[in-house]
This record gives structure tokens, C-alpha cells and sequence, in this order.
């Protein structure tokens, strides 16, 4: 699928600048936060990227979504997450667990304070655990056929992989359209690919 140039970063040029090789992903992530911390936030609206959200996502009444709370630049769901909670969809957030990569998932109703778990993230003050439908997933970078950057952790890349493995899921990247680059981003075999990316200009249906 191609992306619109108006849809790409110039962080895309800052990586060919310093011939970072392509395959080097520690580089990559260096220079990815980089420039993840300089976007313009004005020009790229969270609330545009609900209300396409919104439109683009089949959400059933009876699903469960799971986000995140955002942290350090990530990109910013709640207004997401308001959207679905006024829908009266199930929202879940990750649990992240030192000991195993792969992440479980909390519901959570908005009411009451988060409290910082494993890894600083911050989870449901009282856990009840939930198997998503639909999850959304952070990142650095993303590139033209869905594949994302992540922090390399590799928390989302497992738990994705897991829950596949048991059955259908929708996994919905979202990012500022500055995050996406011009070239293949590297690719190993436990890397999960993103079946849609939201940003605040564009929709990226990888389905097809």
C-alpha cells in the first residue's frame, strides 16, 4: 500500500543523512526517539486520529479494546479510549511482567487512580484479566507495509504472537504520521506485523 508523501517523515532523510545501515535497529530506535521528541503536536491532532479511529475500526459492543496509558512522547489514546468508554466498550490496558515478555491485559472502567507497575507502566489499580480483540500498539517508526519500530523490549511483538496463536485479533498501530519512513524497516522472524496504523492524517489497512 502506498502512503501519501505528505504522510511520511523527514526522519526518514535523517537516517540516509548519517548512513545509519537500515538493519542497525539500536541506531534506528536512537534516532527514531530523536525525532519522536521534536514532532510538531500542532500539527498532528490525537482527536483527529480518534475520529478516524472511530470511523475505520470495527469496534462490537461486545469487544474488548486494549490500549495504553501514553508515556514520554508516546502518541496519545485517551481520546480513544474516551470515545470506546462512551460507546460503553470494554477497555483493557497491558500489564507488563518482569519475568516473561509477554503482557496480560486488565480491564479497566476509567474509574480510579492507575498505579505504576512493572517497568513503570501504569496499570488498574484493581487487575481483573481479559483476552483483547482488538489491541493498539505504540511505536517508534513505522514503514509502508506495517511493520513497526518498537523499543525493543519486544513485549508487544510476543503477546501479539501469543494471542494469535489463539485466536483472530485485530492489532491497530498508532502513531504521528512524521513516525512513518520511506524504506523497509528490519524485519526478524518473531517481529509481528500491524494489521492497521492510525495517525492523525491517514488510515493504513494492511489487510489487503
Amino acid at each position: 500500500m502506498r502512503i501519501p508523501f505528505s504522510d511520511t517523515v523527514l526522519a526518514a532523510l535523517l537516517f540516509f543523512i548519517y548512513k545509519i545501515p537500515m538493519t542497525n535497529k539500536k541506531e534506528l530506535r536512537e534516532h527514531a526517539l530523536f525525532h519522536m521528541e521534536h514532532i510538531n503536536l500542532e500539527d498532528e491532532s490525537a482527536e483527529d486520529a480518534a475520529a478516524l479511529f472511530q470511523s475505520h475500526v470495527p469496534v462490537a459492543d461486545t469487544q474488548t479494546v486494549a490500549l495504553y496509558w501514553p508515556m514520554a512522547h508516546e502518541f496519545d489514546v485517551r481520546f480513544i479510549m474516551d470515545d470506546l468508554m462512551r460507546r460503553n466498550v470494554q477497555i483493557a490496558l497491558p500489564i507488563a511482567h518482569k519475568t516473561t515478555r509477554e503482557m496480560t491485559f486488565s480491564k479497566w472502567d476509567g474509574k480510579g487512580d492507575l498505579v505504576k507497575g512493572d517497568f513503570g507502566i501504569f496499570v488498574p489499580p484493581a487487575l481483573e484479566l481479559v483476552e483483547p480483540d482488538i489491541v493498539v500498539v505504540p511505536m517508534l517508526a513505522f514503514d509502508l507495509k506495517g511493520n513497526r519500530l518498537g523499543r525493543g523490549a519486544g513485549h508487544y511483538d510476543t503477546t501479539l504472537a501469543a494471542l494469535r496463536k489463539k485466536r483472530n485479533i485485530l492489532a491497530v498501530g498508532v502513531a504521528f504520521a512524521a513516525q512513518a519512513v520511506l524504506f523497509n524497516l528490519p524485519v526478524e522472524d518473531h517481529d509481528q506485523r500491524l494489521d492497521m496504523i492510525i495517525t492523525p492524517k491517514a488510515v493504513h489497512d494492511f489487510r489487503t
